[in-house]
């Protein structure tokens, strides 16, 4: 048995989850969310509980058997309490502002850089250089703050660009003159 699929993932009060064919609806107070599930795993209802098994004992039944567990109980932990990700922009003149579906973010180059905001996400700027990224669906909320942060990620020399809260950058030292 997969040590991670064998757990339950238990169901909050406010959370209703429903299995249909082989998909996994889950809906609660910060959104609805879907997932399909893989044809070697199967997935039930019981309770307040869901429940994951597999077909077979291989090692790609017991990877699915995981992994579906696993992501069914993010969406629930999605659906109830939500993901958060902060972004820092550490740079003179650097800054972001959101403009209706959009960020603009304004990062030194000769032009701003329009970020489109995905569905069910939330992005708000405080201080102008303080971004956080709330949604229910994790992998969104995660790919949305890499893709930010890809556009300018933070440099080593002056520590300059966009990085994750408490991330800590190895610093290089300059050139000397002789």
């Amino acid at each position: 048995m997969s040590r991670i699929g064998k757990q339950p993932v238990s169901i909050p009060a406010k959370v209703k989850v429903e299995v249909r064919g082989a998909s996994v609806f889950v809906e609660g107070p910060k959104g609805k969310l879907q997932q399909a599930i893989p044809a070697r795993v199967t997935a039930t209802v019981e309770k307040d509980k869901v429940v994951v098994s597999r077909d077979g004992d291989d090692a790609e039944a017991r990877a699915l058997h995981g992994l579906t567990r696993s992501l069914i109980n993010n969406m629930v932990k999605g659906v109830s309490e939500g993901y958060v990700k902060k972004l820092e922009i550490h740079g003179v003149g650097f800054k972001a502002a959101v403009k209706g579906k959009q960020v603009d973010l304004s990062l030194g180059f000769s032009h701003p850089v329009l970020f489109n905001i995905p569905h069910q996400i939330k992005v708000t700027v405080d201080e102008n250089t303080k971004l956080t990224i709330e949604g229910p669906d994790k992998q969104v909320v995660g790919q949305a703050a890499a893709e930010i942060r890809s556009y300018y990620p933070p440099e080593p020399y002056k520590g300059k660009g966009v990085r994750y809260v408490g991330e800590h950058i190895v610093r290089k030292e300059g050139k000397t003159v002789q």
